[in-house]
């Protein structure tokens, strides 16, 4: 496989490239899924190829294929050499590229179990249990039970004399809970809802996510829900659900600071960003305790937005976004880091896979713990809402205006929770939501979340990221009912 990478640099180089990388990737997926009893999913995935980025006359172009014997790749390789001199008619400015060291080097994500040797009938053993404890409960009328694995093992070679490989297995499920009654669906997921949570890990992923034990519980919530008032309506104190926060931070905060966007190279998907460049340094995002970093490296946990290396072979790196409330940072290519002079590439160019060229992705885009205990912050709320777990989100096309809705929210009167209440929603606008953010729990409750399906991009690429957050309180805030 190392041959095949460098037979793709040499080749692209031969036909007239000044620089040239190549991704040979092999990816397989596996997804479970056990729906009120019944077995729904249960698909495999596998496939294998090769992608070949150049330079030449100051522009880019790619090709890829599935078909790895040597005449494909040296055809593929002339032919990004073609695609980039055809570009290269109409660009604006040549392409520069940020320094990085040639790295040499073989990552290989932890796991502790390899899911891909557990039998697949054990796996719906465990789900059927799950499923069974669900419909346990009185008046559940729908069940829903989702485990994913999937595997990568990726070869990297640049013509600056770069070989990496990484090997990445993830691992993630979840569970639904849900009651159709009287023309109303409500439901609880565990432990957040979008097929649950997610985690570069192997099987041992099950001793985290705890369907098992909660299964019961989170059905018993839903019951709850269907009889449940609903939300109130007006101007309120709100704390955010750890998970919860964690998209507010993808939507409104990791998606802003994508370069590409800012720089108006990129708008599918997502729109383009509020966040421009005038504003770096000096822009006030959010209040003193509001600290972001986006961190790719396996010191800030094992999820989804963690790897070795970036798909243009930048080490993985911590890059401070926001810092006491101050916009101090973006996510940035080797490309787009030479726009702001910046010494290095930030490290977020990452592809859906070989078919697909790198584009600018979040890694981990977190928000650091702070000191609040969560007891004692619902004891100092006097009056507000406790919002749980995401239900539906909008937000504009710059990344300002919002809407969130939850699954449920629970009601704080003198610094006690008193009940719960269903759709609960809340809106705003970007900078100020974050500048009313007074109070953000700390270490003991901090967790990152998996988020498995990104869009971005044209053709479109769906990218697993991933978010560091703890609840949070949020001051004076527009409520309603979703």
């Amino acid at each position: 496989m190392r041959d095949l990478v460098q037979l793709a640099v040499d080749a692209a180089r031969s036909a007239g490239a000044s620089y040239a990388d190549a991704r040979l990737v092999y990816n397989k997926d596996r997804d479970l899924q056990v729906r009120n009893g019944e077995l729904k999913n249960c698909l495999q995935n596998e496939n294998l190829g090769i992608g070949i980025r150049v330079i030449v006359n100051g522009s880019w172009g790619f090709d890829s294929t599935s078909d790895i014997s040597k005449d494909a790749i040296s055809k593929i390789a002339t032919n990004a050499v073609k695609i980039a001199k055809a570009s290269s008619s109409v660009k604006v400015r040549d392409m520069r590229l940020a320094d990085e060291p040639a790295h040499v080097a073989e990552w290989i994500s932890p796991c502790k179990i390899n899911p891909f040797e557990i039998s697949i009938e054990e796996k719906i053993n465990y789900m059927m249990k799950v499923d069974q404890a669900i419909r346990s409960v009185k008046g559940i009328t729908f069940s829903n039970v989702d485990l994913v694995f999937r595997l990568e093992d990726k070869y990297y070679a640049s013509s600056q004399g770069a070989l990496i490989r990484q090997i990445r297995i993830r691992s993630g499920g979840g569970l639904i809970a849900g009651i159709f009654k009287d023309g109303e669906f409500q439901y609880r997921s565990w432990p957040t809802s979008f097929r649950g949570q997610w985690a570069l890990k192997g099987y041992e992923i099950l001793d985290d996510l705890k369907m098992p034990e909660n299964a019961v519980a989170t059905a018993n919530e839903a019951i709850e829900l269907i009889k449940a008032p609903k939300a109130p309506s007006g101007e309120m104190d709100i704390i955010l659900e750890s998970s919860q926060l964690a998209l507010q931070i993808h939507e409104s905060i990791g998606h802003p600071t994508e370069l590409d966007r800012v720089l108006g190279t990129e708008a599918n998907y997502a729109g383009m960003s509020f966040a421009t460049i005038d504003k770096l340094g000096k822009f006030k995002y959010g209040s003193s305790c509001m600290n972001i970093v986006a961190d790719a490296r396996l010191e800030h946990g094992p999820s989804l937005g963690c790897f070795g290396y970036d798909d243009e072979g930048v080490q993985a790196q911590r890059v401070e976004l926001i810092k006491e409330g101050i916009f101090t940072g973006y996510l940035s290519s080797r490309e787009t880091a030479t726009e702001l002079n910046l010494a290095r590439s930030g490290g977020c160019m990452r592809a859906m896979g070989w078919s697909r060229i790198p584009l600018i992705r979040m890694t981990q885009i977190s928000i650091l713990p702070g000191t609040w205990d969560f007891d004692s912050l619902i004891a100092d709320t006097k009056d507000g809402i406790y919002m749980s777990i995401n239900k539906s989100w909008s937000i504009d096309d710059r990344r300002l205006n919002f809407q969130f809705g939850c699954e449920a929210g629970y009601l704080i009167k003198s610094g006690k929770i008193t009940g719960i209440v269903k759709n609960p929603s809340y809106a705003g606008i970007t900078p100020q939501f974050w500048g009313s953010m007074d109070a953000v729990c700390g270490q003991k409750d901090w967790q990152l979340w998996g988020i498995p399906t990104c869009g971005k991009g044209q053709p479109p690429q769906t990218m697993e990221v991933s978010h560091g957050a703890a609840p949070a309180r949020f001051r004076k805030v527009k409520v309603g009912v979703v």
